[in-house]
C-alpha cells in the first residue's frame, strides 16, 4: 500500500469533512462541533463539520449554524437517510461520521486521518480496544449481541479486520463509498457500509476508539431486540449463498445419495431399517435443497441488479440468453425421465392384469415419477425466472450505455 505522507485535499481545498446526523440534539451537539473543529484546529487539518438534521425542533440547528457547521436538512427520517443526504454534501476527500450525542470523542480524530493518508478506504472504531465507560453500552449488547454480530459480519463478508461492527464512528475516502453506494435509509447504513467495502474488496483498517455514557434524560433510539434482529436479517438477505444456496446444496447432496440406495432397496444401519418410507423424506429433501439452491440463485442476480453485490459474480453464466432454453431442455429431460418411470411402473401393473403389486416396487417408482416430474416444474419456472431477470440486465446495459454516449 502507497503511503502519502502529505495531506491530500480536493480542488475546494478541504481534506476532511465531518458528518453528524442529527435529531434533537441540543444538549450535546455545541459540544461535538467544538471538539470536531478544536481537533482539526489543533492537527492543521484543513476541514468542515456537515451536521445532517433529520428534522430537529429543539434548537439544534441554530446551535449548529451558531458554532460554524454547515447544516444540512434531510426530509426524509431515517439515520442512514440523514447520513446519505450528509455524505453526499460533503467537499472533503475523507469523511468521518459520528453521533452528535456526545459519546465518541470528536477530539481524537486524528487516528482515523492518518489511516485514510496512508491509503485505507474505511477506517471503523473498536470501542472494545479503546475503553467503553461504565453504564455506557448494555451488558447485553456489550457482551452477547455485539460480539456475535460482529463475528458473524466478519465471518459472512470478509472484514477479519473490523472488530465491531456498530462502532458509529468511522472514517472512509469519498469516492470509494460512493462508489459501493450504500443505499439503507435506517440503521443499517452502518452495517451496509462494512458489508459493501468487505463483498467488494476495499482496504479496511481499525483504530480504538471510546464511547461515553449518553447525557441523561435522552430518548436512546437503539432498540435492542428490534435492532439486533434488524441486523441479523440484514446480514442474511446480504449473504444468499449462506441463506439458500449452501444449506439447499448440502440437503440435496444428502438427499439424493441416500435416495439413490433406497431406490434400489432398504437397508439397515446399527438395528434400524431403511426403505421406501424414508424414500419420501429423501426426495423431499433433494426437493427443498433444490429449492434452496435456485433462490440463492435468483437473490444474488437481483442484488448485482440493484447494486447490493459487486456486478461480477460466479453466476455471470446464468446471465447468458441461452440460459432460458437451457433451462427449459433440462426441465423437459427430467419431466421425459419421470414420466418414463410412471409408464414403466404401469406397465408392470399390467403384466400382472392391473391386480396386486409388490409395495416396495410400485411406491419406489411411483416416488420417482412424481419426484422428478417436481423438479421439472422447479426448473421450467426457475428458467423462466431467470430469464425476466436477464431482461432487466440487458435493460440496465442498454440505458447505461445510453447514459454515457456523448453523442
Amino acid at each position: 500500500m502507497q503511503t502519502d505522507p502529505t495531506p491530500n485535499t480536493d480542488q475546494d481545498g478541504i481534506e476532511l469533512s465531518v458528518v453528524m446526523p442529527c435529531l434533537n440534539e441540543h444538549r450535546t451537539l455545541g459540544t461535538c462541533i467544538e471538539k470536531a473543529m478544536c481537533c482539526m484546529r489543533e492537527h492543521g487539518i484543513n476541514g468542515e463539520v456537515i451536521v445532517a438534521d433529520n428534522g430537529s425542533d429543539d434548537g439544534s440547528i441554530e446551535i449548529a449554524r451558531s458554532k460554524g457547521a454547515r447544516v444540512v436538512n434531510v426530509s426524509i427520517r431515517g439515520y442512514g437517510a440523514a447520513l446519505f443526504d450528509g455524505i453526499a454534501s460533503a467537499r472533503g476527500k475523507f469523511v468521518i461520521m459520528g453521533d452528535a450525542d456526545d459519546t465518541y470523542d470528536f477530539s481524537a480524530l486524528q487516528p482515523f486521518v492518518e489511516k485514510l493518508r496512508e491509503g485505507y478506504d474505511l477506517v471503523v472504531g473498536n470501542r472494545f480496544k479503546g475503553g467503553i465507560d461504565n453504564g455506557a453500552m448494555p451488558p447485553a449488547h456489550r457482551y452477547f449481541g455485539n460480539p456475535l454480530l460482529s463475528a458473524l459480519g466478519r465471518f459472512l463478508f470478509r472484514c477479519p479486520q473490523v472488530g465491531d461492527f456498530y462502532c458509529g464512528l468511522r472514517g472512509f475516502r469519498k469516492e470509494a463509498v460512493d462508489r459501493i453506494s450504500v443505499q439503507s435509509t435506517g440503521m443499517e447504513f452502518a452495517l451496509e457500509m462494512i458489508v459493501k467495502a468487505g463483498i467488494h474488496g476495499l482496504s479496511i483498517a481499525e483504530v480504538p476508539t471510546t464511547l461515553s455514557c449518553d447525557v441523561k434524560d435522552r430518548v436512546p433510539h437503539l432498540r435492542t431486540y428490534r435492532d439486533g434482529w434488524r441486523s441479523l436479517r440484514f446480514f442474511l438477505t446480504m449473504s444468499p449463498h449462506w441463506l439458500f444456496s449452501l444449506p439447499g446444496a448440502a440437503l440435496a447432496a444428502g438427499g439424493a445419495l441416500v435416495s439413490l440406495l433406497l431406490f434400489f432397496g432398504g437397508f439397515t444401519i446399527g438395528g434400524v431399517s431403511f426403505d421406501y418410507h424414508t424414500l419420501i423424506f429423501t426426495s423431499a429433501a433433494v426437493v427443498i435443497g433444490y429449492q434452496g439452491v435456485l433462490l440463492g440463485c435468483f437473490c444474488k442476480l437481483i442484488q448485482t441488479e440493484v447494486g447490493l453485490h459487486p456486478i461480477y459474480t460466479k453466476l455471470a453464466f446464468l446471465r447468458r440468453r441461452s440460459v432460458l432454453e437451457r433451462g427449459l431442455l433440462l426441465a423437459g429431460v427430467l419431466a421425459c425421465t419421470g414420466l418414463a418411470i410412471a409408464i414403466l411402473a404401469v406397465w408392470l401393473w399390467y403384466q400382472k392384469d392391473f391386480g396386486e403389486l409388490r409395495p416396495g416396487t410400485a411406491i419406489r417408482l411411483t416416488i420417482a415419477s412424481v419426484f422428478l416430474v417436481i423438479l421439472a416444474s422447479q426448473t421450467f419456472f426457475a428458467a423462466f425466472f431467470l430469464g425476466t431477470i436477464n431482461l432487466l440486465a440487458e435493460r440496465r446495459k442498454r440505458f447505461k450505455q445510453r447514459s454515457t454516449d456523448p453523442s
